[in-house]
């Protein structure tokens, strides 16, 4: 059955891009059939799955033109499949608003779910529309979080909101952990912080620990995930354990 996951956080630079398509790529190299959404305007993960179609189909086309789901789906130069991001979303998020339909996205998954494992859903930084419509799709949220003190705040709102739309029976999600990024444990802040999610979310919190990484850095331009980029290097690893973590936290339960 299809895993639904919303890689999610309102505030920017924390990660979640890397996240959803480093993940992806762990993912699929496990043998799991796996569907990237890009739902971000400004469409970072799609730049970083190397695409090569001018003007691919996304969400947009799917929500105005009803344009099949299979003809959004593209392959990427890495293992996993994807559907597009762009600027185009600002309108989608604009029309989800106007035209009250909600929920639209997980109804479409529902035609394609025989044919993945997992589905991840790159969020924009903000709690708008289109990461509401992320989260009434997903069936668990991933939230990524650089150790830094100002990164801890709106995590718990964000945790507050899955709760109430989980409670309104508006969704089956739930906060599936906390990923710790761009980790560098030379820094006695970075340490803090650390210290005071596994405090505070003891069971939430993922062992694994995302380091800051060059690699992971360069491999967008290259148009492929860190993973594919340089297998070897620390970024990577991290990403494969992550994936590994996440596999025994939703299927073996």
């Amino acid at each position: 059955m299809n895993k639904v996951i919303a890689i999610a956080n309102q505030k920017g630079g924390v990660g979640k891009t890397t996240t959803a398509v480093n993940l992806a790529s762990s993912l699929s190299a496990t043998k799991r059939k796996v569907l990237l959404i890009d739902l971000d305007p400004q469409g970072n993960a799609t730049t970083a799955t190397g695409i090569k179609k001018e003007n691919p189909n996304t969400l947009f086309n799917l929500f105005f033109e009803k344009t099949n789901i299979n003809e959004c789906i593209y392959k990427t130069s890495d293992t996993y499949d994807v559907i597009p991001g762009s600027q185009d979303l600002i309108a989608l998020e604009v029309g989800i608003r106007d035209t009250q339909k909600q929920n639209f996205l997980s109804t479409e998954l529902k035609n394609i779910e025989k044919k993945y494992d997992y589905t991840i859903i790159d969020t924009p930084p903000t709690l708008n529309q289109l990461t509401i419509e992320a989260l009434f799709a997903a069936s668990g949220t991933l939230i990524p979080l650089q150790c830094e003190y100002y990164s801890l705040e709106g995590v718990a709102g964000l945790m507050q909101t899955i709760k109430t739309l989980s409670d309104k029976n508006l969704t089956s999600n739930r906060v599936l952990g906390i990923i710790r990024t761009m980790v560098d444990m030379r820094n006695n802040l970075a340490k803090e912080v650390s210290d005071e999610l596994e405090n505070h979310f003891s069971t939430l919190v993922f062992n694994t620990l995302i380091p800051r990484n060059i690699k992971l850095a360069e491999a967008p331009s290259h148009g492929v995930s860190g993973v594919k980029y340089m297998p070897t290097s620390y970024g990577a690893k991290a990403y494969l354990a992550l994936a590994g973590e996440l596999i025994r936290k939703v299927e073996y339960v």
